[in-house]
C-alpha cells in the first residue's frame, strides 16, 4: 500500500486525480445525509487575534483567503522564474502563448456577457470563465505521457502562467471592496520591507516570511484581496542571494507538494461542493451556468485558437518546434478547465454564503464546462498526438 501511495505522488498527473477526488467528495457530501455537516464545516468560524489587532472568518474563507495566498506565492514565484530563465525568458518564447492567454481571456468574457446581459446581478461574473487551471490541465496532459511533445506542454504551462498572471491584475483591480488607506499604508511599508530584501539580495527566507506574514494580514484588512499579498511576495524571493544560493528554487520546492496536494485539493474539496437538491434544470439552463460553462467550454478554446492562429498569420509568432494546429486546438480545449481558479474568482464575484442559489450556480457552470472541456481535450489531444 505504502509503494502505491509513493507512485502514485510520482505520477505527473498526481495533483489533477487527487483534484478531481476532492471535487467529487465534496459534490457527495453536498448531496447527501452528510449536507449539513459539511456546510457546518465550512462554515466554522476561526479567529486569530494578537491585541486589538483581530481576524475572524468562517473556516471556508480561510481557506480562500489564507491558504490561497500561499498556492499564489508559488505562482508569484513560477511567473518570475519562467520570466528570467524559462518559457517566458524571451520575445520569441513568450509571445505565441501570450497571444493565446489574452484570446483566451477576452472571448470568453464577452460571451460571458453576451448570455448574461440581462441580468444586471450577474455582471460581475465576466472574469470567471477567463481562467485555467494550470494542475488539471497538465494532469490531464500527463495522462498521455510521451505521446505529447514536450514544447506542446511548454506552450500549456506559459499560456496557464500568462492565464494567472491575468486573473492576478483582474482581481487587483475589479475585486477589491471599500479601501483602507491605514492598512494600505502598511501594506506599502511591508511591500517597501520585501524590496529591500531583494535588492540587498537576503537570502534568509524567515526574513521574507515574517513581512509577508505582515503584508498579508494588512492586505487582508485594506479590502484588496489577500492573495495578491502572495504574489508580491513570490515575486519578491531572490532568484540568488549574495552568497550564490537559490532561495526562488528552495521555497518553491518546498511549496510545490503542499500547494498541489494539499491547498488545491482542499480548496477543491470546500468549494466543488454542489448541493443539487434544489437546482432544477431551469436553474442549470439559466444564465448564470449557461454563460459561465459555454465561456469556458466554447470561449476558451475559440479565444485561444483564434488569437494563437492570428499570431501566425501576421508573422508575429510561429508554431513551437514539432507541434500543429490541431495539437494546439486540443491544448486550447483543455485550457477550458477553469475549475480551482474560476471556482476562486466566483467566490469574488458573487457575495453570499456557500450554499447559496447564485454561488451554487456558479460552481455547477465551472463544473459543467470545465468537466465538458477535460473530456474532450483529452479526446482531441489523444488523436492528434502519436505514441512513441
Amino acid at each position: 500500500m505504502l509503494n502505491f501511495v509513493q507512485r502514485f505522488f510520482k505520477m505527473e498527473s498526481a495533483s489533477g486525480i487527487l483534484l478531481l477526488i476532492f471535487a467529487f467528495i465534496a459534490m457527495l457530501c453536498a448531496n447527501s445525509s452528510l449536507q449539513s455537516a459539511y456546510f457546518d464545516f465550512l462554515d466554522i468560524p476561526v479567529a486569530i487575534q494578537f491585541g486589538t489587532f483581530s481576524i475572524n472568518k468562517n473556516f471556508i474563507h480561510w481557506i480562500n483567503d489564507g491558504f490561497m495566498a500561499v498556492f499564489f506565492v508559488l505562482v508569484g514565484m513560477e511567473v518570475k522564474r519562467e520570466i528570467l530563465e524559462g518559457s517566458l525568458s524571451s520575445y520569441q518564447q513568450a509571445i505565441f502563448p501570450a497571444f493565446a492567454a489574452i484570446g483566451g481571456m477576452i472571448i470568453p468574457a464577452i460571451i460571458y456577457w453576451f448570455i448574461t446581459q440581462q441580468h444586471a446581478e450577474l455582471s460581475n461574473g465576466w472574469a470567471i470563465p477567463m481562467a485555467t487551471d494550470i494542475a488539471f490541465a497538465l494532469g490531464i496532459v500527463a495522462l498521455l505521457g510521451k505521446r505529447v511533445p514536450f514544447p506542446l506542454k511548454v506552450f500549456l504551462l506559459a499560456l496557464a502562467i500568462i492565464d494567472d498572471l491575468g486573473a492576478i491584475v483582474v482581481i487587483a483591480l475589479f475585486f477589491s471592496s471599500d479601501l483602507s488607506t491605514l492598512a494600505l499604508t502598511v501594506s506599502a511599508i511591508a511591500i517597501i520591507g520585501l524590496i529591500i530584501l531583494n535588492r540587498l539580495k537576503v537570502g534568509y527566507i524567515c526574513a521574507y516570511l515574517l513581512v509577508g506574514l505582515v503584508l498579508w494580514a494588512s492586505v487582508l484588512k485594506s479590502g484588496v484581496h489577500a492573495t495578491l499579498a502572495g504574489v508580491i511576495l513570490g515575486f519578491c524571493i531572490p532568484l540568488k542571494d549574495k552568497n550564490g544560493n537559490t532561495p526562488l528554487h528552495t521555497v518553491e520546492h518546498f511549496l510545490v507538494p503542499w500547494c498541489y496536494f494539499f491547498i488545491l485539493p482542499l480548496f477543491a474539496f470546500a468549494n466543488a461542493g454542489v448541493s443539487l437538491g434544489n437546482v432544477n434544470s431551469n436553474m442549470i439552463l439559466s444564465a448564470l451556468p449557461v454563460g459561465i460553462s459555454l465561456g469556458l467550454f466554447i470561449g476558451k478554446p475559440l479565444g485561444v485558437f483564434s488569437f494563437s492562429y492570428l499570431s501566425i498569420k501576421l508573422g508575429v509568432a510561429k508554431l513551437p518546434e514539432g507541434v500543429n494546429l490541431k495539437q494546439v486546438f486540443a491544448i486550447a480545449v483543455l485550457c477550458g478547465i477553469g475549475f480551482t481558479m474560476s471556482m476562486f474568482l466566483a467566490s469574488l464575484a458573487f457575495e453570499g454564503g456557500v450554499a447559496s442559489t447564485i454561488n451554487t450556480l456558479s460552481r455547477l457552470g465551472v463544473l459543467l464546462g470545465s468537466c465538458s472541456s477535460a473530456i474532450l481535450g483529452y479526446g482531441l489531444l489523444y488523436l492528434s498526438t502519436k505514441s512513441s
